[in-house]
């Protein structure tokens, strides 16, 4: 059976503490696992613009001793004179892995129904997976274990990292925390499907409007833009409705003593985040940025290495 990242729950509580141990041992060892040796192919596509994704991914790719071909859609027939059928069974004849920053989950999933290689979900409308691999890795590093811990995220929960932290740090047992206005709330599966998981590792999934009551006692804070990419039109309309989810050096006040700032960058100082917070001592926002490399390389040497074992 091949084994793909598509969204979050894809990996078991176990399944990810693997992932995670090994994110650890390839960032104090960048060249301990060569899967890729002598040049083998990851074909990594861009349907939207990138700066981490790509970079990471192309520099994982390379440490592990592979190729990484960096395509987009608009220079390729995907998706035009080509189905995502045909693709994924001719991108199966020639790379290793499949890796698709794209926009509908289903997109994804069609790719990976029809691949036999390891598909990688870089980010859609729905879910960005290699984001909470990294944000959990990052998480360990400042607290060590990441069960039982507290995590509040504010602003639009109807996106992908709303939906990505619910599943991904439910996962981890986790107490997962989502502030957001009405209107801008998770999608009901994916809090019920966040809510079954967090029953099983003995995490917890609440759902607030109120910013100032989500970050009572938190150790973990985490925003990210209000205006994402095709979104530009709403701006001014999204700047006034998510401004009491602001995160301020006054709401972080709020959470525990230690608690750490995270974002997944890019960040409008301002608007979703004041510069003293995320330039501030809370902040491990660049240790969070960096430790895409290690969480997606840990990602990419586990599905492999469980493709071929099946």
């Amino acid at each position: 059976m091949i084994r793909h990242m598509l969204r979050d729950d894809d990996l078991t509580h176990a399944e990810q503490l693997e992932v995670l141990d090994l994110a650890a041992r390839l960032k104090r060892d960048p060249f301990a696992a060569r899967p890729l040796e002598n040049g083998k192919t990851v074909a990594v596509i861009f349907d939207k613009t990138s700066t981490r994704t790509r970079i990471s991914f192309a520099v994982g790719v390379s440490d592990m001793g592979g190729y990484p071909l960096l395509m987009d859609s608009q220079s390729s027939q995907l998706g035009g004179k080509e189905s995502i059928e045909d693709t994924s069974k001719v991108m199966s004849r020639m790379v290793e892995t499949i890796v698709w920053r794209t926009f509908a989950q289903a997109n994804v999933e069609e790719m990976a129904a029809h691949a036999s290689v390891p598909v990688i979900n870089a980010l859609t409308d729905d879910f960005h997976p290699c984001q909470i691999l990294a944000d959990l890795q990052t998480i360990r590093e400042q607290k060590g274990e990441l069960r039982g811990l507290t995590a509040t995220y504010l602003g639009d929960a109807a996106n992908n990292m709303g939906h990505s932290y619910l599943l991904g740090f439910a996962t981890a047992g986790m107490n997962i925390r989502v502030a957001c206005p009405e209107g801008y709330q998770p999608r009901e599966d994916i809090v019920a499907d966040a809510k079954r998981i967090a029953a099983t590792t003995g995490g917890s999934v609440e759902i607030f409007t109120d910013a100032s009551a989500s970050v009572q006692g938190a150790d973990v804070i985490i925003t990210d833009t209000w205006v994402s990419m095709g979104q530009e039109s709403e701006k001014a309309e999204r700047v006034a409705t998510f401004g009491e989810y602001r995160v301020t050096g006054e709401l972080m006040a709020q959470a525990k003593s230690d608690a750490i700032f995270m974002h997944c960058l890019p960040a409008y100082r301002e608007y979703e985040v004041a510069p003293e917070v995320i330039d501030g001592p809370q902040s491990v926002v660049w240790d969070e940025a960096e430790n895409r490399i290690h969480a997606q390389k840990a990602l990419m040497v586990w599905l492999l290495a469980k493709s071929q074992a099946a």
